[in-house]
C-alpha cells in the first residue's frame, strides 16, 4: 500500500475552511468520533444514521447511536455533533424529528446519500435522488417538524445510477428550507471508487442558494486544497481520509500532526471505548480495520496490523497491541 505524502501547510493566503467529521455507517461511530476529535481541527461532526421506517422511535435508539445527546450534543472534546436520520417516509421522519430535537441537538442532518444496497432496497439513502419531489418532502416535513432555530442540513450524492436529477435534488433540498449541503461527488454506482467528480459540486454550488460542503476522496492536505478549489466551497467534510491520518483537520489548519508516539493511547483509547459496547467476536475487526486505514500514512501502523492480522480474539489483540504480551505496540518501531 502506497502511504500518503507529507503534509503541507495551507495557502497563506486562502482562509481555514470549516472542517466537518462524515457520517459513516461501520466505521465512524461515536467510538472512533471521540478519538478523532481529541486529536483537534474538527468544528463539527455528523453521525452515523439512525434508520427510520415505519414507528416513532424511543429515546434510548438516539442516544444509543449518539451517546453525545447525553452530554449536551458534543464529545469529549467539546466538538458538536449532529445526528443523522435516514428513511423515506415524510411524515414518520418528521415525528421522529420533533422527538429527537427535545434532546437538543446541535441540529439534524438528512440521509441521500448512504449507497449500501439493503439500505437502497428499503427506500433510504442515495435510491431517493431518483425522485426529487419526495426528497423536497422530506426536507420539507423535518423542517416544519422542528424549531426554527434548529438548522437542518442533508447529503446527497450527485445521483444514483447518473447525475441526470443532481440539479433537481439539489434545488429541492434548498427549497424545502434546508441550511445547509453537503455533497459527495459521486453517485450511488460509483461507490467509492475514484475519482471523485468534484467539478460537480461547483455546478450545484452554482445552482442553489445555501451553504454547500463538499465530500469525496480528500486523503491529504493537497487533495482538500484542491477539492475546495475546484468545488468553490469553503467548507469540507473528511471521512476515510482523516481515519487514516488522524492529523489531517490540523494539518488542514496549519498545525503540527500528532507523531505515531502520540497516537498510540489514542489507539488505546479507542480499544478500551469499544469493549464497552461491541460484541466481543467484533471487536478485533474494529482495531484492525483502523489500523488498516492508518498504515497509508503511518508505517509503524503496518507492523501494528501484521502482528494482529490473523487473530480474532480479542484479548489475544488486547494483549499484542496494548503492552501484555512480548510485543506490544509502543514496542513496535515508533
Amino acid at each position: 500500500m502506497k502511504p500518503i505524502q507529507p503534509m503541507h501547510a495551507p495557502p497563506s493566503t486562502r482562509p481555514t475552511p470549516r472542517i466537518l467529521l462524515a457520517p459513516m455507517e461501520g466505521l465512524l461511530d461515536h467510538s472512533l468520533r471521540d478519538v478523532i476529535t481529541r486529536v483537534g481541527g474538527v468544528d463539527r461532526c455528523v453521525s452515523e444514521f439512525i434508520r427510520i421506517t415505519d414507528q416513532l422511535l424511543p429515546v434510548r435508539v438516539y442516544t444509543r447511536v449518539v451517546p453525545e445527546l447525553l452530554s449536551g450534543g458534543r464529545t469529549a472534546a467539546g466538538t458538536p455533533v449532529r445526528p443523522q436520520l435516514l428513511g423515506g417516509d415524510p411524515a414518520c421522519l418528521a415525528d421522529n424529528a420533533a422527538r429527537l430535537a427535545s434532546l437538543q441537538p446541535e441540529g439534524i442532518d438528512l440521509n441521500f446519500g448512504c449507497p449500501a444496497p439493503t439500505v437502497n432496497r428499503h427506500r433510504g439513502g442515495a435510491v431517493l435522488l431518483d425522485e426529487p419531489e419526495l426528497v423536497h418532502a422530506i426536507v420539507a416535513a423535518v423542517r416544519r417538524a422542528v424549531p426554527a432555530d434548529l438548522p437542518v442540513s442533508a447529503k446527497m450524492r450527485l445521483g444514483v445510477n447518473d447525475e441526470s436529477r443532481m440539479l433537481d435534488c439539489a434545488r429541492a433540498i434548498a427549497d424545502a428550507g434546508a441550511d445547509e449541503l453537503v455533497v459527495h461527488a459521486r453517485t450511488k454506482l460509483h461507490g467509492y471508487r475514484p475519482p471523485a467528480y468534484w467539478e460537480r459540486i461547483a455546478e450545484i454550488r452554482a445552482a442553489v442558494a445555501l451553504p454547500v460542503v463538499a465530500n469525496g476522496e480528500v486523503w491529504t492536505v493537497a487533495d482538500a486544497w484542491r477539492c475546495l478549489e475546484v468545488s468553490g466551497c469553503d467548507a469540507i467534510m473528511l471521512g476515510r481520509g482523516i481515519v487514516a491520518d488522524p492529523g489531517l483537520a490540523l494539518a488542514l489548519r496549519g498545525a503540527a500532526e500528532p507523531r505515531w508516539s502520540e497516537l498510540l493511547p489514542l489507539l488505546a483509547h479507542f480499544w478500551q471505548r469499544i469493549a464497552s459496547h461491541v460484541a466481543p467476536r467484533h471487536r478485533s475487526g474494529r482495531i484492525k480495520q483502523w489500523l488498516n486505514l492508518l498504515r497509508r500514512r503511518h508505517p509503524q501502523a503496518q507492523a501494528a496490523f501484521d502482528a494482529v492480522r490473523l487473530t480474532n480474539d480479542p484479548e489475544a489483540v488486547g494483549a499484542i497491541l496494548f503492552g501484555i504480551a512480548p510485543t506490544p505496540l509502543d514496542h513496535i518501531a515508533t
